[in-house]
């Protein structure tokens, strides 16, 4: 097996596991976005905390540095803040709310360009030899550059899809895009994904 072949399952399995909204979550970010509309602060607060974790993970994997995806997740939350009046729930909030971190990660990377530093997605295995960990690590690294030189709507779609294991209706109605197109985009930026990680990202 090739590497580039055994980085791309790598890829696929490497998902946060962000749950998907159920009812009964669908239901509560209802009720707690009505009550923010009415002005209670402490309401909005709830929705912060149970989508901060979700919204700093998606700007991370589109700069690759914890201090810039600290400071867009603040900028998206304070962005949702002052639009919530604006909310009518024609999609689940949590849509809304990736859309502006979506828009938000693309205007970040149109206005500078990054500085990538290291962040491991969970502690490191003890059980694991040194060896299997670089070995891992640097499969993982090499993975996150492939993505960052995907074009913009291939690397949406795959960090939406894969890294945070929504529908393709979820990513659609995210990206504003038809889900054959989504489906499209996977299609293309995985074997985009394939290219450049056989040649070393010089594809």
């Amino acid at each position: 097996m090739t590497a580039a072949s055994s980085a791309i399952p790598f890829l696929l399995a490497s998902g946060d596991g962000v749950p998907r909204a159920g009812s009964r979550l669908r239901e509560e970010d209802r009720d707690a976005v009505a009550a923010s509309q009415r002005g209670e602060r402490e309401a909005f607060d709830r929705l912060v905390q149970r989508y901060q974790r979700d919204v700093y993970r998606l700007c991370y994997r589109y700069v690759n540095n914890h201090h810039d995806a600290s400071d867009m997740a603040q900028e998206v939350f304070l962005k949702a803040y002052r639009a919530i009046g604006s909310f009518r729930g024609d999609s689940s909030f949590s849509t809304w709310l990736y859309r502006i971190a979506v828009n938000t990660c693309l205007n970040f990377r149109a206005a500078r360009r990054p500085i990538a530093e290291e962040l491991p997605d969970a502690l490191p295995d003890r059980r694991a030899s040194a060896a299997e960990r670089l070995e891992r690590d640097e499969q993982a690294r090499r993975v996150r550059e492939a993505v960052s030189s995907l074009p913009e709507k291939q690397r949406a779609t795959v960090i939406l899809k894969i890294y945070h294991d929504l529908t393709h209706e979820e990513v659609a109605a995210i990206v504003g895009a038809s889900v054959g197109t989504v489906k499209a985009n996977l299609f293309h930026a995985l074997g985009n994904l394939r290219k450049r990680l056989a040649t070393g990202g010089r594809e």
